[in-house]
């Protein structure tokens, strides 16, 4: 099966990065295309500044898979402080009100997260990336013209107390995309009626990625060569989408844009509906494909 060579600018796959604290995403993504010299370098989700941890990355070619990934949900290790709330929701922010030194009771901290489990309603923090009439609500918030959010459904699918100390408390949280910590810790201080913000945010899973076989940002500025050795091939990046064998004569008709029939493919056709990853022999991920009205329609091809 005869495919394109890959891309001249470097190479295609996946690179999980483990984000310090005090960089934005943006300038992660910069640094990854300087180690890789690939150009085309996107991530599936944006971590805060404030934030660390699991930032995935596409690199080339699989930047056309980030429609499949983006929707996964996020686990999360977080410390909110009690005691008062902040114009951000987090430890940048200035604080609103006066400050306090409240010592939660684990208990009244347990009943309340109880209200903060399944599918919820949550606002998002003014300074956000959320569309506020065209614009980012942070640009907005940060010109100092009031922002008024709408509510979002999320869902919360795991939120336990790790362990409570005074006015600190630390929370592990598995949720939607979409879901904002931030207003997690902010809505739980409005709760307990003391007022709360976020103090450190650590993600530890996004999706299928993990932090195992993360690089630094250290590696990322200094070793070029350790850098594309963790970069993972597009036939990985998936793990949650069933793979279909495709024949020489299905690649044929696949890298035309053209439907696939039961003929085009090694063993049983998918069944309506499902989104199928399509692979040749060895295994490389060629495209992604659903099937519908009896025939798997290719959604992107990649080689």
């Amino acid at each position: 099966m005869k495919r394109r060579a890959a891309s001249p600018d470097g190479p295609d796959g996946g690179l999980i990065v483990d984000k310090p604290s005090g960089i934005t995403s943006h300038d992660i993504v910069a640094m990854a295309r300087r180690a890789l010299q690939q150009p085309r370098i996107g991530h599936t989700g944006t971590l805060d500044p404030l934030a660390t941890g699991v930032l995935p990355l596409l690199v080339g070619r699989a930047t056309r898979l980030a429609q499949f990934l983006g929707a996964d949900r996020k686990t999360y290790e977080a410390t909110v402080r009690f005691g008062f709330a902040t114009s951000t929701y987090d430890a940048q922010g200035t604080p609103q009100g006066p400050i306090s030194e409240t010592a939660v009771n684990p208990s009244r901290l347990e009943a309340a997260l109880v209200g903060f489990r399944g599918e919820i309603r949550q606002v998002p923090p003014a300074v956000s990336a959320k569309h506020v009439g065209g614009k980012r609500a942070y640009a907005l918030a940060r010109a100092d013209v009031a922002v008024a959010l709408e509510p979002v459904t999320v869902s919360v699918h795991e939120l336990h107390l790790l362990d409570c100390d005074g006015a600190q408390a630390r929370l592990r949280v598995t949720a939607s995309a979409g879901f904002y910590v931030r207003s997690l810790a902010h809505d739980l201080g409005q709760t307990l009626g003391c007022g709360a913000h976020l103090t450190a945010l650590r993600r530890t899973r996004s999706g299928a990625f993990g932090l195992d076989g993360a690089v630094s940002a250290e590696t990322l500025a200094t070793a070029p060569e350790a850098v594309r050795a963790h970069v993972q091939p597009m036939a990985s990046l998936l793990p949650h989408v069933p793979p279909v064998t495709v024949t020489a004569d299905g690649w044929s008709r696949l890298k035309h844009g053209r439907e696939l029939t039961p003929s085009d493919v090694a063993g049983p056709f998918p069944a309506p509906g499902r989104r199928c990853r399509l692979v040749d022999a060895a295994g490389a991920l060629l495209a992604v494909g659903e099937v519908r009205g009896g025939f798997l329609h290719p959604i992107v091809v990649l080689m």
